[in-house]
């Protein structure tokens, strides 16, 4: 067995209460790393694809990588991949945290949950040891209630993941939460709801040993020294959040359901007009040396401000109150909602009002109040909240009046923060996303706002270079390393590989690891093909198709230029139909 890994996985049957350890083959270990690679692979084996998400057969995994435990920089992640219960499709949720360093330490390389507890349970596994403990006593507290708790019922070194009430309650875009950061998209909570678990707590002691361990410590620290570098720097002083304003300069800062691609309130909802007035502080990510965490003052207590949820959450809703927007995001964080999901649905229906297909008359654009009251609905499933709670398609077909429409989500995943008719690189990486529209598994928005290609007019040009950005995510989302260091890196596979040497001993190339990318790709498509994707779901909604954007006419995108680029991203990656599983 290769230094770095374990060799087997702890699939955990709380059915019964009972975990086995299970051989992990080295081929299988260097073909898909850990991470995002080896849970889709393990999900396939396991015969995943065909199951209902909420179902009890439906398995869930949390898979960690060689490099977890290492002194590489931003290293302590882990990944939580699933059937959606959102989309039905494949779902791997990427989360930093002393959780990913501790299921390591449990000696294996991935936890697989399977089955239904006979209530609502917590799952505790010490040093390898696994057994259930009722977390009846925990039900309807939000995550850092319930982590709070069981560290002081089992002791301060137990590192807890837990979902909150949305989970309990099955929201299909419930989070899997920990230590306050969050494995966000695609409803991994609602799957482990559905399973009846609260939360997971670890505690191991079990270490793997590097290959090459002063060549690991030499490149580590050249690692860290770059990532203080200019690449890094926009994360360190004001957060992902620094992006809002100049999106909304370049017209992509979706507004009111996307009606737009400005917000005249944008500048309220800033970080450099949060930083100025009020106070801030700063965290890490474990094993992380950038930084990036920026925590604002909110009443008793803070919260961490990120782009995507000042964009879900203010100009998506057109809310420019910073006070609300940062309330609302808190308390997605507290009941464990998705903010792109759960801003992207409100909005949807506060069109929807406007235009006068639900009546909802409350449910109006703009207003702080109306946000948290939509997100308290949704997290209990109350009145307008239960059918929200199903994400923006299901709620669109229960709508009626052709709103699938406007619906902003493609597979059923809603769109993040980047407007496709005025990013189209990106328009077709949210097209023929595996898990639907996603920045994170398509960095196709890094070519937009390059000189590669003009961004409200792509050409078949652009369809390589986004195959390499989604490549690239591939890799690193299976070794795990955080993306805000893709900047840092000078030759990103060829580093990888050295890294990646230097662990586990392998003799593995740049080129190899590329033929690894491409593996786990086509790996996230073998599962969808399994779960019933038709070519017809690899596209946008039509108002992207057919409306120009109101603030910047010359932004626009027809359905025939998307097809166009679809096609070709699919002759480029060798797909010869719609049931070539591979």
């Amino acid at each position: 067995m290769p230094f770095g890994y374990h060799g087997r996985y702890l699939r955990i049957d709380v059915s019964r209460g009972v975990g086995e350890y299970v051989p992990l083959d080295e081929m299988v270990l260097r073909q898909y790393l850990g991470g995002s690679g080896l849970g889709v692979r393990l999900l396939l084996d396991e015969g995943a694809p065909g199951f209902d998400p909420l179902s009890p057969e439906a398995p869930i995994v949390f898979a960690f990588s060689p490099l977890v435990g290492s002194p590489l920089t931003t290293s302590a992640k882990f990944a939580v991949v699933s059937k959606s219960p959102l989309t039905e499709r494949i779902n791997d949720s990427l989360a930093s945290s002393g959780f990913a360093v501790a299921g390591k330490r449990c000696g294996c390389d991935a936890l697989m949950i399977v089955g239904r507890a006979p209530e609502l349970s917590v799952v505790i596994i010490d040093d390898g040891d696994v057994r259930l403990e009722s977390a009846v006593e925990h039900r309807g507290a939000t995550c850092r209630e319930t982590e709070s708790a069981l560290r002081s019922r089992l002791g301060a070194n137990f590192r807890i993941a837990s979902i909150g009430p949305a989970g309990e309650n099955l929201v299909r875009y419930a989070t899997v939460s920990h230590d306050g950061r969050h494995a966000g998209r695609g409803g991994s909570g609602a799957v482990l709801g559905s399973k009846d678990i609260k939360a997971i707590a670890l505690r191991g002691t079990q270490t793997t040993e590097w290959a090459h361990p002063r060549e690991l410590t030499e490149l580590s620290r050249s690692l860290s020294k770059r990532s203080f570098g200019p690449a890094t720097a926009k994360y360190r002083e004001l957060g992902t959040a620094t992006n809002l304003l100049t999106f909304n300069r370049f017209g992509a800062l979706p507004t009111r359901n996307f009606q737009s691609g400005s917000f005249e309130e944008a500048a309220s909802l800033s970080p450099e007009q949060l930083t100025a007035t009020r106070s801030k502080t700063r965290d890490s990510c474990v094993a992380c040396t950038i930084g990036c965490e920026h925590i604002y003052s909110l009443g008793d207590g803070g919260v961490r401000v990120e782009y995507e949820s000042l964009f879900a959450l203010g100009s998506l809703c057109g809310v420019g109150d910073a006070d609300a927007v940062l309330r609302a995001s808190k308390r997605c964080d507290e009941l464990g909602l998705d903010t792109i999901s759960a801003g992207g649905t409100i909005a949807f229906a506060m069109e929807c009002v406007e235009r006068g297909w639900l009546d909802e008359a409350w449910l109006r654009f703009g207003s702080g109040d109306v946000l948290l009251r939509a997100i308290e609905l949704i997290g209990s499933r109350e009145g307008i909240g239960n059918l929200l709670a199903e994400g923006s398609r299901r709620a669109a077909y229960a709508i009626g009046h052709g709103s699938i429409a406007i619906a902003p989500q493609v597979k059923g995943l809603e769109i993040p923060g980047y407007e496709p008719r005025a990013l189209q690189t990106m328009a077709l990486g949210f097209a023929v996303g595996a898990r639907g529209a996603d920045h994170n598994r398509s960095g196709a928005y890094e070519v937009d706002f390059s000189d590669k290609v003009d961004r409200r007019h792509v050409t078949l040009d652009a369809v390589r270079h986004a195959i390499e950005t989604e490549d690239k995510a591939a890799l690193m989302d299976s070794l795990i390393m955080c993306k805000f260091l893709r900047g840092v890196f000078t030759d990103f596979y060829a580093e990888s590989a050295e890294m990646l040497r230097d662990v586990t001993g392998w003799d593995v190339s740049a080129d190899e690891l590329r033929e690894t990318a491409r593996r786990i790709v086509s790996a996230r498509r073998q599962f969808n093909l399994l779960a019933g994707w038709t070519p017809a779901e690899d596209t946008l909604p039509e108002r992207f198709l057919n409306t120009p954007l109101p603030n910047d006419p010359a932004a626009s995108l027809n359905r025939e230029r998307l097809d166009d680029l679809v096609a070709e991203y699919h002759r480029q990656r060798g797909h010869s139909g719609a049931h070539d599983a591979e």
